[in-house]
């Protein structure tokens, strides 16, 4: 009888067993591989949350730092495999297209302000970004109403907001070199470093723009930076309008041209603090540097900024320069079941009060999604700068494309050849030459 009784609880114990596993399998719909080590113990609290909320288990694994690729190719290659997984931009989603549902139907996609910054592909949209970053021409406001409160100013342009191209951009700054002792300045723009290592606002961020512009419509229907990955070789057709920019910079810059290879980032962000000049290329996370310098003296409700005018046609319709390396994306080799509650965990995520409030308050992030108000962002000037380009319906922003550029190595020789040019050691020509034949050479 004792024998019988154990028998008949094993049993039932084994079936209790086997049902709570089942149903715990079953209750575990989502699978996400998460990115950023920094955000694990935010993103497994809203794991908990969301099926606190709404009974959905959702499991949460962190890859270590550096081994992500690593991770989700083990990882995707699991029965249980990631049901939203991320992509490193367009080029990741090259590599990963093979799993990736197109979700143009979806409602994160829907919540984008700007759906070009989607990863997209043919009709397909196959990946959204979920954080952004930005840059352009930060600016002083209280310099520039200074400036426009002089009476002997030329009388072409009369506000911040009438400079919608380079030539309203060069009227202005040009005369403002002309009044900068009375602006109390050293030059409209801070230094352009070209030192080593810190060149990478020219060779990279502003290279971007026209390289952009090449290569925008190349093909129908195909990211331009999809383009430029499968490009071979350059023409660098919009290379006037580089150097137009890049001259401008230099020729009204805090300090002479001689001089910018010893400058670096620190030197140019102090002296934009320190109203020594005021403009300066840079983007949104130039906010700790400045707020950060000794003896600040800008008001951060005077930190604007303005898109990277060019001279390319219908540039007055540009805004400034945003993009992101980080992309979710939907596992489309998953149950129907799975996906669509992958969508339902992100659309709960990026639009609900509860996911929201973790997304400003915990993660921090500046996102793309129209889900947000301006009191639901990181509350800095320059964050508040983003958010406004990407809801404005005027203005189309220039996506970061520079991910596709062919190697560190070209980025490098192309910030060196800009640093003999403004020493006087290399023609323009050569610098085209340069960046042409080394996308060329890099790409091999």
């Amino acid at each position: 009888m004792k024998r019988i009784i154990c028998l008949v609880l094993t049993v039932i114990l084994s079936a209790v067993l086997f049902t709570g596993c089942g149903k715990k399998q079953q209750n575990a719909l989502v699978y996400f591989l998460n990115f950023k080590p920094e955000s694990a113990a935010v993103y497994e609290e809203l794991a908990r949350k969301y099926e606190e909320e709404k009974g959905v288990k959702v499991k949460v694994v962190t890859a270590a730092a550096n081994t992500y690729e690593q991770t989700l190719k083990s990882e995707i290659a699991k029965t249980e495999a990631p049901t939203i997984f991320q992509v490193n931009g367009p080029i990741g989603y090259n590599s990963w297209k093979d799993y990736c549902l197109d979700i143009k139907d979806s409602k994160i996609y829907s919540y984008l302000t700007d759906k070009s910054l989607a990863i997209k592909d043919g009709d397909g949209v196959y990946a959204v970004p979920y954080v952004v970053e930005g840059y352009g021409i930060i600016y002083n406001n209280a310099i520039m109403d200074k400036y426009f409160g002089l009476k002997s100013r030329q009388q072409k342009v009369n506000s911040v907001e009438e400079i919608k191209n380079f030539a309203t951009l060069k009227i202005v700054v040009d005369d403002m070199t002309k009044h900068k002792s009375e602006l109390g300045i050293d030059g409209v723009f801070a230094s352009t470093s070209l030192s080593s290592g810190e060149d990478w606002r020219w060779q990279t961020h502003l290279l971007n723009i026209p390289l952009f512009y090449e290569y925008k419509s190349t093909e129908e229907g195909k990211d331009p930076t999809l383009s430029l990955l499968d490009a071979k070789e350059i023409a660098f057709k919009y290379e006037q309008n580089y150097k137009k920019i890049f001259d401008l910079y230099t020729e009204n810059s805090a300090t002479v041209k001689n001089l910018l290879g010893s400058k670096s980032v620190a030197d140019s962000m102090a002296e934009f603090a320190l109203s020594k000049a005021a403009m300066v290329q840079n983007g949104n996370w130039a906010w700790s540097q400045i707020s950060g310098v000794k003896g600040n003296t800008v008001d951060a409700n005077d930190i604007k900024m303005l898109p990277i005018y060019t001279g390319i046609e219908g540039e007055e319709n540009q805004g400034i320069c945003i993009g992101t390396e980080n992309y979710f994306a939907i596992n489309k080799n998953v149950s129907e079941e799975k996906r669509k509650a992958s969508l339902d965990f992100l659309d709960w995520l990026f639009s609900s009060e509860t996911g929201k409030k973790y997304v400003t308050e915990k993660l921090g992030f500046i996102t793309p999604f129209n889900t947000f108000s301006e009191s639901e962002t990181p509350n800095d000037p320059l964050a508040r700068e983003i958010n406004r380009y990407l809801n404005d319906k005027e203005t189309t922003v220039v996506p970061w494309i520079f991910t596709a550029f062919p190697s560190e190595n070209f980025k490098k020789e192309t910030g060196s050849a800009l640093l003999d040019y403004v020493q006087g050691s290399k023609t323009w020509d050569e610098v085209k030459q340069t960046v042409v034949d080394k996308w060329k050479s890099e790409r091999k």
